[in-house]
Formats: C-alpha cells, sequence, structure tokens
C-alpha cells in the first residue's frame, strides 16, 4: 500500500501548498485518517521531500521569469526581486532553527490545526471585506523592507501549524498594499528557497529513512505533487485575477469545525501528529 499513500500525499500535497489552507495541516490530518503505518519518522521526513515536487512546478510554470535572473548583475529589478526574496526568508529560518522542535513536539494536534484552520479564515474573511487599495502590481516593485515584513507575517505559519505558509505570506503581502495576483506570485516565489531547501537538505539527510518505503514511492509522490501543484498553481492565478480569497475562508472555517467534531465524537485522535 505504500505506492498508494504516496499518490494520495502527492495529490494533497500539490493542491494544498500554494492554495491558502495549509498544506501542513491537511497532510498530518491526511496521514492520521488513513492510518498510514509508517513511522514518524518516516512520515515527517516524506511530507517534507514531496515538496520538492511542488516547488519544482513552480521553477516549471515560471520557467521564463526565473531565467531572468541570469541579468541579476546588470538588472536593478531583478537584484530588488531577489534581494527581497531572500531577505523575507530570514525570519522563518531563524525561527525554524529555534523553536522548530519545540512547535512539532508540542503544537502538531488536530485541535490545533482546527483553530489555525477557523481563525486564519475568519482573517481572510475580515481583510477582504476591509480591503485597503493596493498600489502594488509587479513582485519587482514590492522591495526590501516590505519582503521583509511579509516574511516575517509568514513566520506565522510557523508558530501555528495549519496556519498556511501561503495563507500568511498572501494576506501580509496584501495588507502591505499588493494586489491579490501579485502577493500571490511573491508567495510562490517565497516558497522556492524556503520550502526547497529545507525537501533538499531532509533529501540528504534521511535517503536511509525514506528506504523504508522505497525511492520509487519517494519519487511517486514528488511526481504526483509536481502535476497536481502545476495545476493549482495556473487555476489560483486564473482565480485571483476575478475573485476573493472569501471562498477559501469559508472552507477554512468549515474544515476546522468538522475536524472539532471529529475529536470530539473520538473519530480522529488529538494525539501529536509530530
Amino acid at each position: 500500500m505504500d505506492w498508494f499513500y504516496a499518490i494520495v500525499y502527492g495529490i494533497v500535497e500539490g493542491i494544498t501548498e500554494f492554495l491558502p489552507i495549509s498544506s501542513t495541516g491537511h497532510l498530518i490530518l491526511t496521514g492520521n485518517l488513513l492510518g498510514v503505518p509508517w513511522t514518524k519518522e518516516v512520515k515527517d521526513t516524506f511530507e517534507v521531500v514531496i515538496q520538492g515536487g511542488a516547488i519544482l512546478a513552480v521553477l516549471a510554470y515560471y520557467w521564463k521569469d526565473f531565467l531572468q535572473i541570469r541579468h541579476i548583475g546588470t538588472d536593478r529589478s531583478q537584484q530588488t526581486l531577489w534581494l527581497g526574496v531572500l531577505v523575507a526568508c530570514i525570519p522563518a529560518v531563524i525561527l525554524g532553527l529555534l523553536f522548530g522542535d519545540a512547535i512539532k513536539a508540542n503544537l502538531f494536534r488536530p485541535s490545533v490545526v482546527a483553530w489555525a484552520l477557523i481563525v486564519g479564515g475568519v482573517i481572510i474573511w475580515l481583510l477582504e471585506s476591509r480591503r485597503v487599495t493596493p498600489n502594488v502590481d509587479a513582485i519587482e516593485k514590492i522591495g526590501v523592507p516590505r519582503s521583509l515584513l511579509i516574511g516575517t507575517v509568514q513566520c506565522l505559519a510557523l508558530l501555528w501549524p495549519g496556519f498556511s505558509r501561503s495563507a500568511s505570506s498572501i494576506l501580509g503581502g496584501m495588507a502591505l498594499g499588493l494586489d491579490r495576483p501579485t502577493a500571490t506570485k511573491f508567495s510562490f516565489y517565497l516558497g522556492v528557497p524556503t520550502l526547497g531547501g529545507a525537501a533538499l537538505l531532509d533529501f540528504i539527510k534521511s535517503r536511509d529513512i525514506l528506504a523504508e518505503i522505497g525511492v520509487g514511492n519517494v519519487l511517486l509522490g514528488a511526481g504526483v505533487s509536481f502535476v497536481v501543484a502545476y495545476l493549482s498553481i495556473g487555476w489560483l492565478l486564473r482565480f485571483v485575477s476575478t475573485n476573493t480569497f472569501k471562498p477559501f475562508a469559508i472552507y477554512r472555517v468549515v474544515v476546522g469545525v468538522i475536524i472539532l467534531i471529529l475529536i470530539a465524537t473520538g473519530v480522529l485522535s488529538n494525539g501529536n501528529l509530530a
């Protein structure tokens, strides 16, 4: 059944990584509800490594844009963009190194994920209802100071499992004056070093752990994640060009309430998922 779990994990990762609904929350809940028989170490490592498939999807979708980095030596807009992306990653890296293990040990529980989904949904709804007029319509115009602030807001997803890295970075961008497509695209870019680095590091460090389920299954999960994430990126960009994020707010609240009901009825254990 390892191949089946790999496919399911890949689908869930591909759909949820870039939507503002929390990939981490959905992955840990998927493993819990399916009763995946893998050890904690295997599940944790597998979930991180298959994020590499989603990151490759961003590179494939924006390959023409990423090629512009070759002009970074002379193009001021490229210098500003990529300096902003790197600076935005700093808060999450520092926070992860200092508190990552403690957060996993104490906060990776279905109830925590449920409340993160609900609270995040409410925040999305309120932000969309009181939307300020955006003044930034391209990622090259974001600037380093604003990028750092977005990266700081992104840390909310690390501190509160289930809040969503995409949601926090997109919401942070919108609150700072980015229009929806620009905030969404910057969130994609920000995920490349943040998630790509974590996936590569885990793959290198944990090859022996992943061998328990086979390299083929790891590649299968990452491959499925790549395809589904690529489709999700295109869909989300088309969606936000003409719609608000309110449907995601409703979805988050509904799923969060369902999780709390499952916990209350004993269908879902509220034990630590890390």
